[in-house]
């Protein structure tokens, strides 16, 4: 039989799907829209996986939403709410007669760089991805955590109670305290762009091309967005005291991303000495990978799963 595997990763945009072979090797790619709706999404898996049925051991998913890896089950979706209560593993495990996992995208990003990325031999570690919200997956005893309720490493729900919004109360806080919104990238760009009067909201590429210059209409935007995740990265070392923090999600391919987190992550240090002093520094990195991480990661979690 063929040693190669079919992973998929369902983003709210996007289904990308690859061929991979055993070490990681990508032999080919595919991307498809996402359909909306449940009966149209499920039709789009079961022709990508048909067209590689006969050619691959395995199928490994990356998706958005709580996901417990054992039962195939997503709960709530976050983008795509449609599948919630979904499982994958039971939908196509019998109609294909393959082995199938599934694992949460934020953790699929983690999984990729503890097996081919930047925490390669990182027994202590973390992947933060930066996008609509803040994604991640933790490593400890190199082993990747998914916690009780395989929630672990959901940073976009840490409570950031300084801030305060006058919409969406809830008892008093609002949904805006939660770092998944202070710490969205697609919201800090979105806010930019306003800044610079362009057409284009999303124009990622023009608003970084003024932040690379200093340009005083964005630039404390961008320097108050990194803050955050900075403090993000505090508040996590606080608690599991890591080695090591790699930066994911398309803005970490601007190396000023990187650099000015571990600027603002050093400000906080010398504005509060008993922190320099109790907290041994991480290392912050920029991910290995970017559009594959997911990719990969599930592959990885298909490995630690079922062929370990």
């Amino acid at each position: 039989m063929s040693r190669h595997y079919l992973s998929i990763d369902i983003g709210g945009t996007n289904i990308k799907s690859a061929l991979i072979d055993r070490s990681g090797n990508i032999l080919s790619k595919t991307r498809t829209k996402t359909p909306k709706e449940l009966s149209g999404f499920l039709a789009a898996i079961h022709e990508i996986v048909a067209e590689h049925h006969h050619d691959i051991r395995g199928i490994a998913f990356s998706t958005p939403g709580k996901v417990d890896t054992h039962t195939g089950k997503i709960s709530f979706g976050g983008a795509l709410p449609f599948l919630n209560g979904v499982s994958l593993k039971d939908e196509l495990a019998e109609a294909f007669d393959l082995p199938v996992s599934i694992i949460n995208d934020g953790k699929a990003a983690a999984l990729a760089e503890l097996w081919l990325g930047n925490l390669q031999g990182v027994d202590h570690g973390a992947a933060i991805t930066l996008g609509t919200g803040l994604g991640g997956g933790i490593i400890l005893d190199g082993r990747l955590i998914e916690g009780a309720h395989f929630q672990a490493g959901e940073l976009s729900f840490m409570l950031n109670a300084s801030r305060t919004a006058d919409s969406e109360k809830v008892d008093g806080l609002t949904v805006q305290q939660l770092y998944g919104f202070s710490g969205s990238a697609v919201a800090m760009i979105r806010e930019a762009a306003e800044q610079l009067a362009l057409a284009d909201l999303s124009d990622g590429e023009t608003v970084f091309d003024a932040i690379n210059q200093r340009d005083a209409r964005v630039w404390p935007l961008f320097t108050a967005y990194c803050r955050e995740i900075a403090c993000v990265i505090l508040n996590v070392q606080s608690v599991i005291d890591l080695s090591c923090y790699v930066i994911g999600g398309g803005i970490s391919a601007q190396d000023i991303v990187i650099e000015e987190i571990r600027r603002q992550y050093s400000q906080i240090q010398e504005s509060l000495p008993l922190l320099k002093q109790t907290l041994t520094t991480p290392a912050i990195r920029a991910c290995k990978f970017q559009n594959d991480a997911n990719i990969l990661g599930a592959l990885y979690q298909f490995f630690l799963l079922l062929e370990s």
